[in-house]
């Protein structure tokens, strides 16, 4: 026969014998023996002052590290004193299902256990005394955060927020930190210590205040408000799609309502081109405000779509993030890479798998050349093509024959610009450029940023051209063009540029 111990889990309340239930007192009056996670609880002086004799875990804080083997170390010891004696008591604060590491620990381990009974006797929590001593109605919705996970935890602004375990300064100021980046610094938001005591108290004050309070214990909790309307210190993604839906609507702006996918099309070329822009000019400040131009256009199309029931933002976010856990099986799964061209390599074959999946026509490699989107640079479109074929060995071996290919393409052109067929001229041009691509493709070079870094070279120089001028007092455009070469000379000399400017 097996011999079965008996383990209560009882929760002692929000920290009034009040909110002790009888059920948690008398199995306390029951109890073998009796263990508390800690002692820095109110109730626990009224039992001893009822003549309870316990023991407690306190200076397990000490003895570990961190709270995770703090919390593991405290449940391994409660089962072991509960195969020890027939009757156990394992008390904790609160409820012991509210915030209590210690007490899912013990579930854990003694899952499946034949010699342990585990009763779990409920309690008032924490969580009911603040809602109650604040007469806030959780149907509203209700987020309850440990203090000490906010990282992981994040606080949701649009229903209430209840943060635990703010128990002293140094939690209050990490606490503060995070709040800060959903709320910002001037929220107002409610400091509650010893909630559903007599003795309770609650103070309003502004995110940046709450690690100055210094009445701040183990008892205290934070509570937050839903933030609610448009004018906010600090806005999230969520807000953005409120933003847009309101323009939207029927009494929204008039601009706004009339857009389409079709007639948004420029403004997102346009907001991408700027972004680069302030890429390229490693402006990072403008590169926060470009792209959230660019952002503003997900979301703008993301709410068309919308209207019309085809999809909406969630989808978009649905559909990137299981295209990016899918196209990164060596990060996510279990296969290995050993750089950066192999994950290359691997991408292109799921890309493939991902095209053949959505039954697009891509059952020749021609198909995979006409998938580059069309509208792309042309320089871009012609670099990716031009690697596609490659792919199956429709290429050079060496960059010397692909050399030759850009004067042959030369002299093709050489063989009809002075004639009059316009379509011929344009025809062996787009030949020439499509062989000077390849051979920046063979020589790792981006096509687009080599002549982006061009351009930005020739108006550095024409800039020094013309500010030489001035200082000569001379006009450029009573300035021959031999006088004008000669400063582009200098400027050539000079290696002067956009970039050194001054």
């Amino acid at each position: 026969m097996i011999f079965v111990s008996e383990l209560a889990i009882v929760g002692l309340g929000s920290g009034s014998m009040d909110s002790l239930t009888v059920g948690a007192l008398k199995k306390l009056e029951e109890a073998e023996r009796i263990f508390l996670r800690t002692a820095k609880h109110p109730v626990v002086k009224e039992l001893e002052k009822k003549g309870f004799i316990f023991e407690t875990f306190d200076s397990f804080y000490e003895k570990y590290e961190t709270f995770e083997e703090v919390y593991e170390n405290i449940a391994r010891e409660v089962i072991e004193k509960a195969k020890k004696y027939q009757k156990v008591v394992y008390a904790v604060p609160g409820h012991p299902y509210v915030g209590e590491k210690t007490v899912e620990y013990i579930l854990n381990f003694c899952d499946g256990c034949a010699d342990i009974s585990i009763e779990l006797v409920p309690a008032v929590s924490s969580i009911d005394a603040i809602l109650s001593d604040l007469k806030v109605d959780p149907v509203e919705g209700l987020k309850i955060i440990d203090g000490l996970s906010l990282s992981e935890q994040r606080p949701d602004k649009r229903c209430h927020n209840i943060v635990l375990q703010v128990y002293d300064k140094f939690v209050a100021s990490e606490v503060k930190l995070k709040l800060a980046e959903v709320y910002g610094d001037t929220h107002e938001v409610v400091v509650i210590k010893n909630a559903g005591m007599r003795d309770r108290k609650i103070e309003k004050v502004p995110i940046y205040e709450i690690d100055r309070l210094d009445w701040i214990d183990y008892l205290t909790s934070l509570y937050i408000p839903p933030v609610k309307g448009f004018f906010q210190e600090k806005y999230d993604i969520y807000d953005l799609l409120d933003i847009m839906k309101a323009l939207r609507a029927e009494d929204g702006c008039p601009w706004d309502r009339e857009q389409t996918h079709k007639t948004l099309e420029k403004y997102l070329i346009e907001e991408s081109y700027e972004l680069v822009d302030a890429i390229e000019k490693e402006a990072e400040d403008k590169m926060v405000e470009e792209l959230g131009d660019v952002l503003l256009q997900v979301v703008f199309h993301s709410q068309i779509a919308a209207e019309r029931g085809t999809f909406d933002f969630g989808e978009v976010v649905d559909r990137i993030c299981k295209k990016m856990i899918w196209r990164h099986p060596h990060v996510f799964g279990e296969e290995k890479v050993k750089n950066s061209q192999e994950v290359l390599d691997k991408w292109e074959k799921l890309k493939w798998e991902e095209k053949k999946r959505e039954e697009k026509e891509l059952n020749s490699y021609t198909d995979v050349l006409r998938d580059v989107p069309r509208y792309v640079p042309a320089l871009m479109r012609s670099f990716k093509v031009q690697e596609k074929a490659s792919r199956v060995g429709f290429d050079w071996d060496r960059v010397e024959e692909a050399f030759s290919k850009i004067y042959e393409e030369l002299e093709e052109l050489k063989e009809v610009y002075k004639g009059e067929n316009k379509e011929k001229i344009k025809e062996e041009i787009g030949d020439l450029i499509f062989a000077v691509v390849n051979v920046a493709r063979f020589l790792d070079v981006d096509p687009e940023q080599a002549t982006h870094q061009t351009v930005e070279k020739f108006i550095g120089r024409f800039s020094y051209i013309e500010r030489e001028a001035r200082k000569k007092g001379m006009k450029l455009e009573n300035m021959t063009l031999s006088d004008m070469d000669a400063l582009w000379n200098e400027a050539k000399a000079n290696n002067f540029n956009k970039k050194n400017e001054k």
